[in-house]
């Protein structure tokens, strides 16, 4: 065993056994955002101490023409209203996805939204898009001076339809969030697979994508002709393999610069028979049961395009991370698997040493 590996293994062992029995004890949606409040509040002192423990994003890769220090970040969903945007790239991430954010302000779903299902390794979230909107979202990176190639990781902004904008009337609900935050985002993320907004899948279906994915990158060609903020599209683990060709399809032939794959499951597999009775709750499934699923589509989609692949959905270790890298991801994105494991999942997929397979 090499000494990465022993220094991994040990930050690991010591989040699972000290602080992860103690976070858990707590609502996973309170503990989150205690969370988020805390790494948002470190002082610019700790966060540059950080890397000294963690070490720093290793790998880089250009994807899309941005360049990027590492090649694991956070998944939207973990910093919804970039409240700790200052800290992701201390803590080693290439990257980071902030949102989901919609162009109006709006609270989400009812509580309880978010379920832990500790046995499985997972997590079912039904939180319906809760952010405090494109404007507030755009002031708060403003305030850090996080514009557009300044930041020293990327900044990826998600984007989604808000709640009371009828499907028909999403594509000016998007373009709005597009215009507010196009200075402030690396790229955009255009997340149209939550299961958790109503009708929003819908707009994976062949012609709603193409009249979404035309209008945005149009858009983005508009806001700046010259480098225009590259659109990726993050789509769902449910497809089948004729939906996910018709999606990747309409991503090349109207300018995506990237894939997304994927998002949370409405599946309930590989459940852990102590956490049936939780299954049961409605909202999108992620952690280790979404693992070889996702797996399985991102090997998909990089049989199907040259585009470049982002890879989400139950990456839980560094091997997992391996396996994405394996099957032609350039990037990986983090979420279930950081509330698991903590900032050493970061260190861990930092120091493999063949991240491009």
């Amino acid at each position: 065993m090499s000494w990465d590996e022993l220094y991994v293994r040990t930050l690991l062992g010591g989040y699972r056994t000290l602080v992860r029995p103690v976070l858990f004890r707590m609502d996973p949606e309170h503990i989150h955002e205690w969370m988020i409040k805390v790494l948002a509040a470190l002082p610019a002192p700790v966060r540059a101490t950080i890397p000294v423990f963690l070490g720093k994003p290793q790998h880089a890769v250009s994807v899309a023409g941005i360049d990027f220090p590492g090649r694991v970040g956070i998944a939207a969903g973990l910093d919804k209203d970039a409240t700790a945007a200052r800290v992701w790239a201390p803590l080693g991430c290439g990257f980071a996805e902030l949102g989901t954010v919609t162009a109006q302000a709006q609270p989400g779903n009812d509580k309880p939204r978010s379920f832990r299902l500790v046995s499985s390794k997972a997590l079912i979230n039904r939180m319906g898009f809760n952010n405090p909107g494109a404007a507030q979202v755009a002031q708060t990176l403003a305030s850090y001076g996080m514009f557009r190639g300044t930041n020293p990781a990327p900044i990826g902004i998600s984007i989604g339809k808000t709640k009371i904008v009828p499907v028909a009337e999403a594509i000016p609900d998007y373009l709005t969030s597009l215009r507010t935050l196009a200075p402030y985002a690396d790229y955009i993320a255009v997340n149209v697979s939550s299961p958790n907004t109503p009708g929003l899948r819908q707009l994976q279906e062949h012609s709603q994508l193409e009249a979404l994915i035309a209008a945005l990158t149009a858009e983005a060609k508009t806001l700046n002709p010259t480098h225009p903020v590259p659109i990726f599209v993050k789509l769902a683990p449910d497809l089948s393999d004729a939906e996910i060709d018709a999606a990747v399809a309409v991503c090349e032939n109207q300018g995506a610069a990237g894939i997304i794959a994927t998002n949370t499951t409405i599946t309930r597999e590989n459940i852990d028979p102590a956490d049936e009775l939780k299954a049961l709750e409605t909202g999108g499934l992620s952690g280790a049961p979404l693992t070889a699923l996702a797996l399985a589509v991102v090997e998909k989609v990089v049989a199907r395009t040259n585009l470049p692949v982002m890879a989400s959905g139950g990456i839980m270790t560094p091997s997992d991370a391996q396996a994405m890298f394996d099957a032609g991801a350039q990037l990986v994105q983090i979420f279930t698997g950081f509330i698991f494991n903590g900032p050493a999942l970061i260190a861990g997929i930092n120091r493999l040493t063949h991240p491009a397979g």
